[in-house]
């Protein structure tokens, strides 16, 4: 009967977490800070965080350089971002099917200086993958593009 009980209370809580929108998708770890020089910050849920290597990234996260500073991250498709001193960068949507590789991922800078290596969503679908600055929205079809986004 215990079992019984434990099973109900788990079926519950999942169908909760489906029912609601939220959960464990929410907290997916996307990519790892890999390097980083100076003053870096992740923005996550309204709180601020000083970043070390080893840190893992999550979807919605805000990765923020300060003067003099660097961060490399590599993300779970094999993409690779180097950002530079003074550079925000919000990870807006990422989902990945490592079976598949099928996936989307898409970034906001809003300043600062960006070295992309893509990895294999944006190999596996063209237009897959997608930074968007105060100007324009850059596409990636496995390439490396280095972006600059000044005031």
């Amino acid at each position: 009967m215990v079992q019984r009980s434990v099973l109900v209370v788990v079926l519950l809580f999942f169908s909760f977490l489906i029912g609601t929108g939220t959960g464990l998708a929410e907290t997916e770890e996307i990519g790892q800070i890999k390097t980083l020089k100076g003053d870096v910050i992740i923005l996550r849920s309204g709180a601020e965080q000083a970043a070390q290597p080893g840190d893992v990234l999550h979807k919605a996260d805000v990765v923020q350089t300060g003067a003099d500073s660097s961060v490399g991250i590599t993300f779970i498709d094999g993409s690779r971002f180097a950002a530079g001193p003074q550079t925000r960068l919000a990870l807006k949507r990422f989902r990945f099917n490592p079976t598949t590789q099928d996936g989307e991922f898409s970034a906001e800078m809003k300043q600062g200086t960006l070295t992309v290596v893509s990895g294999h969503i944006a190999k596996q679908s063209p237009d897959a993958m997608k930074i968007v600055t105060p100007t324009t929205i850059l596409g990636f079809r496995g390439t490396t593009v280095a972006i600059e986004v000044s005031e």
